[in-house]
Formats: structure tokens, sequence, C-alpha cells
């Protein structure tokens, strides 16, 4: 699992492409995966907003309309990204700090 602070533009269009390797630095089959990711003010908040996540070709892509940014209030946040394999088994594929930075045109 990696530890991935992120930086989004409030009111801005996201997009994060991760690629995914083994131990030995090989494409993973993302063909046998699903991936989910969210953002949360802190670890036990009750509101929530999901990443689109697309995997292909060895690659995640992590994504946010500039329609969900702009409804996030700047500032800190947290999130996760898992994996689930086709028997349902989740992996946490990275986690971190999200921060929000202030959108002044609107």
């Amino acid at each position: 699992m990696a530890k991935i602070n992120l930086v989004i533009d409030q009111g801005a269009t996201f997009t994060q492409v991760i690629s995914l390797t083994d131990s030995d630095d090989l494409a993973v089959n993302t063909d046998v995966y699903t991936a989910r990711g969210q953002i949360r003010k802190h670890y036990l908040s009750n509101t929530s907003v999901s990443f689109t996540t697309a995997l292909a070709n060895g690659d995640l892509t992590l994504s946010l309309t500039s329609t969900q940014t702009a409804n996030i209030v700047a500032g800190r946040y947290v999130y996760d990204v898992e994996l689930i394999d086709s028997s349902n088994n989740v992996t946490r594929l990275m986690e971190g700090i999200v921060t929000i930075t202030p959108e002044v045109s609107k």
C-alpha cells in the first residue's frame, strides 16, 4: 500500500493515472479487478465523495468532475483507494491526505 497525498483544485476536473505493477515491475492484469475510492473529511465522517475509477492496461485512473470538486469545501480530507478481485478480496492500494485548494473564479 502506498501513502500518497493529493492536491485537488476546487472547481476543476481532476484526473490521476496510477500505473499498477507487481514485484517484478510488470503491469498488473487489471481485467480481474474493480476499484473504488472515496474522500471524507475524517475517517468516521458519514458523507463522502466517490472517485470515478477506470482500470485498463495496467493503469488505474481516478477522476472527479468539476461539479464534484466545486461542491467540496476547501480544506484537508482523507481518502483511500481499494482494489477488489473476482473473489471479493479487498486490498487497499493507496491512502493519504487530500488538500482541496479554494477556487476564486466561479
